[in-house]
């Protein structure tokens, strides 16, 4: 750091994930979101071994654990590790660090950063990192929320964002750092020397996850409406819920 620079606070990773009195951290919706990943994953993923980065309070990680035989977890926040263990049980190897520190020296068959990468300060140090822990025929996986979903874009018009691709306060104090299309994903993914294999969006969103859960709780939309949703982003990905990308190193 340059002489008088200004130091920047170390970042609270136990507290970023915690819920806001304004801001929930994860709705129904987000777990809604876990299965169809793994559904339009399916016929990409291939192997034993995979590695999660970010695992929250587990709830991906169980799901991992019941696809893989070897499941490593790195995670950044100590209480977060404790919650997971406690989901997902003994058979998970969970390393609590920073990305950026992790020590691993192993390859996987998949990798796992599922809405971390708007999180990262440094997004394609991590994506460089990534890609020396892909073995020979090993895949990343990357989901992240999109800054063009047709429920951020109703937003903005409402004027309570200021453009499609800002990070709001609420984001920011949860740990969002930026705000993703699928254009600029793809340049993220590319500048870090990694190889698109495919990528597209993952569920229509034409409503804000609050008022998902809530429409759901008072019976205005069913499992039928949001199976709709999901067929509907495999025409429309750049209105999705959120965006991915298959890599290899």
């Amino acid at each position: 750091m340059a002489k008088g620079e200004p130091s920047v606070p170390a970042r609270d990773y136990t507290e970023e994930h915690r819920d806001l009195e304004d801001r929930k951290y994860a709705y129904d919706f987000d777990y809604r979101m876990h299965g169809w990943m793994l559904r339009e994953f399916d016929p990409h993923i291939q192997g034993q071994s995979v590695l999660e980065l970010g695992c929250y309070k587990g709830g991906f990680t169980a799901r991992l654990a019941e696809r893989f035989a070897r499941v490593t977890v790195i995670e950044a926040a100590a209480d977060l590790v404790e919650a997971a263990r406690e989901r997902v049980g003994s058979g998970p190897r969970f390393i609590n660090a920073r990305f950026e520190d992790a020590d691993v020296n192993e390859t996987f068959d998949a990798v796992f950063l599922t809405h971390t990468l708007e999180h990262l300060d440094n997004p394609r140090e991590v994506l460089r990192r990534i890609s020396a822990w892909l073995g020979s025929e090993g895949r990343l996986f990357l989901v992240v929320p999109n800054a063009n979903a047709a429920s951020r874009q109703i937003a903005v018009q409402m004027g309570l964002i200021a453009h499609n691709q800002a990070v709001t306060e609420g984001e920011f104090a949860h740990g969002h750092r930026k705000t993703y299309s699928l254009d600029t994903l793809l340049d993220e993914v590319r500048a870090a020397g990694l190889r698109v294999e495919r990528s597209g969006g993952i569920g229509f969103k034409p409503l804000a996850n609050f008022q998902i859960d809530g429409a759901l709780r008072a019976g205005i939309i069913d499992d039928a409406y949001l199976e709709a949703c999901y067929v509907l982003g495999q025409r429309y990905p750049d209105l999705c819920a959120s965006i991915y990308a298959i890599c290899r190193s």
